[in-house]
């Protein structure tokens, strides 16, 4: 059956005048006639029946012009989807840690949907493992994350590397060893579920010691800095989480983590070329504010 003959039946069906159908449709009468004996030809049922001057459908006429309408319906919605995928547009969520929430996403975000007006984006503030998990129940479209993720299904775009340091609040370092600072202080630690854990899991076997005991504030770096600041203890962060305090002597560095905290933005690999995904991954590779590393040599607060 040709699609033209059934909009024809449709439009014919709706209006039970072939002037009017005509006129709608842009036809000619005598052509919606001999599309309509065609249809009725192909389907071996008659369609329209006239009582006087009036057109009616037959019992085959009705159930066509049913089925007929989910069809158009059913079509409308695919030319729309294919119309959305020709760019961005819809929701884009995006899952990420406190930090990245507050000091990087808003103004890029901003920036994307200047570009992309058509696209709305959420926030989802999780942890690097929960926003991972968030990305593969379909929960969040892209994840940025404080590690790289290398499974088989996820495609990783990588954005940064950034240092790992072990911290202090200066006024515990004043005139004090890292051997003495260590034994004497707890450590400030992320919860087990942080992308972290792995980092400080290695950086306490290569130390080869253990914390006298540890505090675990969670997966947020704002609240592990303030517990340092407030003398609680020292802690493992990331340079950025920590550059102005750095720059304001409130904070020493006790020693270089080797392990280093590598940011990326992931997504499923069957997602890819979706519009949204694409344009965004492509936006971040260009736009992500990355800092400069720091030199340890020439900070003369580091702890010897």
């Amino acid at each position: 059956m040709e699609l033209r003959n059934l909009k024809t039946f449709q439009v014919v069906a709706e209006e039970l005048n072939i002037t009017k159908a005509a006129k709608k449709l842009g036809y000619t009468q005598p052509t919606i006639t001999l599309q309509l004996q065609a249809l009725e030809k192909e389907l071996n049922h008659r369609l329209l029946t006239r009582v006087g001057k009036t057109t009616l459908l037959t019992a085959a006429g009705k159930k066509l012009k049913n089925h007929v309408d989910r069809l158009f319906i059913f079509i409308e919605e695919i030319e729309k989807e294919m119309e959305e995928l020709r760019g961005p547009s819809g929701i884009l969520t995006i899952a990420a840690s406190e930090y990245y929430c507050s000091q990087h996403l808003p103004t890029l975000i901003n920036t994307y949907m200047e570009i992309y007006p058509d696209v709305k984006v959420n926030l989802l503030p999780l942890n690097s493992a929960h926003a991972i998990q968030s990305v593969r129940n379909g929960v969040a479209d892209i994840a940025i994350i404080a590690n790289a993720c290398n499974d088989y299904d996820m495609n990783n775009t990588f954005l940064e590397e950034e240092q790992a340091l072990l911290v202090v609040s200066s006024k515990i370092s004043k005139e004090k060893s890292l051997q003495s600072i260590l034994e004497e202080n707890t450590f400030i630690s992320y919860d087990h579920h942080c992308s972290f854990s792995h980092i400080v899991e290695q950086f306490f076997k290569e130390a080869n010691f253990q914390p006298k005991s540890t505090i675990m504030v969670g997966g947020s770096d704002e609240n592990i800095k303030m517990a340092v600041l407030n003398g609680i203890g020292y802690a493992i962060l990331g340079q950025n989480a920590v550059k102005n305090e750095l720059k304001n002597g409130s904070i020493t560095i006790l020693q270089e983590v080797s392990d280093s905290i590598v940011t990326s933005a992931i997504n499923l690999k069957v997602r890819s070329e979706e519009p949204n995904i694409q344009t965004f991954n492509d936006f971040l590779q260009n736009a992500w504010p990355v800092n400069e590393t720091l030199n340890l040599k020439e900070k003369s607060h580091l702890v010897r």
